[in-house]
């Protein structure tokens, strides 16, 4: 398995690695096999200046599982200068219905690159195959470096009990590192972090072996428009439904696509609304009951067992919203 980088720059979904693209019309072909080289990016490896801002890395399966789960905090925080970084652990190379490969994985990576630069976050994209994320040790050590190298005081992942293997592995190695953060002689290349991290989980719905606990949760109504703008960038997941659609969803023609453009908008804000409507009561010890009550979208995170265990007083601080 690859763990190279094959990205970065400042700014879902299923299987095994296909080299080629899968045969038949459509109509973004043309555009993959043309952006044969991303767009011009700075070193993959560029750590944040060290300037005493908070640093927060997102880990997610699939070139748009981290943008999901942390968009609207995400930029947030770089509003307020945070160094912010979204991580896929694999290329996504094929979450798609009809186009696969090499093709499918650098324009998934470039969709990522535009909502990530829209956020004002970095982005990282692994050279691992999508459907092919394994707990191994040379992934540990892979996931064990970034977290280092980002002198990260924030990490978030999806948790472990959930439908998608990729997904299940990823916070499984997330898992595993937080930890190895803090030996000195794991990864020696890069020097261990002195502080454990916070570690938290994106909220899910999955009841067994047990549900999502939201332990913080984040108002976004100031940034939901700018949002969702950045998220529908990402075509190929949302208007075209991913590995899951097929040709009727997104249309050729301009009025057809602008209509599918609206009903995914229209449900990307129901996905955030309905978390500001699950875990109101988690924005109450946050914003206070008032306040809490006219939230419309948020999202929210549980603190994972591993890593430093904060206060409410330290999460508020590390959420000051």
């Amino acid at each position: 398995m690859r763990t190279s980088v094959i990205g970065a720059v400042t700014a879902g979904v299923f299987g095994f690695a296909i080299g080629t693209m899968v045969s038949g019309p459509h109509p973004h072909i043309a555009l993959a096999e043309s952006a044969a080289a991303p767009a011009e990016q700075p070193a993959a490896q560029t750590p944040p200046p060290d300037d005493g801002k908070p640093r927060i890395i997102f880990f997610g399966a699939h070139p748009d599982d981290a943008e999901y789960q942390g968009a609207g905090v995400a930029m947030k925080w770089a509003k307020l200068g945070y160094h912010v970084k979204l991580v896929s652990v694999s290329n996504g190379d094929i979450g798609h219905w009809q186009m696969a490969g090499g093709p499918l994985a650098i324009r998934r990576k470039n969709e990522v690159l535009a909502v990530d630069k829209r956020l004002g976050v970095a982005t990282e994209v692994l050279d691992i195959h999508d459907g092919e994320i394994m707990p191994t040790l040379e992934n540990r050590r892979t996931i064990t470096r970034l977290i280092r190298e980002w002198n990260a005081d924030v990490v978030i992942t999806c948790r472990p009990n959930d439908y998608h293997p990729d997904h299940r592995y990823t916070s499984i190695l997330v898992q595993d590192s937080a930890y190895m953060v803090g030996v000195p002689f794991f990864t020696p290349s890069v020097p261990s972090l002195k502080r454990n991290p916070v570690f938290l989980y994106a909220p899910d719905r999955f009841q067994r072996p047990n549900p999502f606990r939201a332990d913080v949760a984040v108002g976004i109504d100031d940034v939901m428009d700018p949002t969702l703008d950045a998220l529908l960038l990402m075509e190929s997941q949302i208007q075209e439904g991913g590995a899951d659609g097929n040709a009727s969803l997104y249309p050729a023609d301009a009025a057809g696509r602008a209509r599918r453009t609206v009903e995914c908008r229209a449900n990307l804000e129901r996905r955030y609304a309905g978390i500001a409507n699950r875990y109101r009561e988690t924005l109450t010890k946050f914003y206070g009951a008032e306040r809490a009550a006219q939230i419309k979208h948020a999202q929210a995170f549980e603190v994972c067992e591993y890593g430093r265990q904060p206060s409410q007083e330290e999460l508020k601080r590390m959420f000051p919203f």
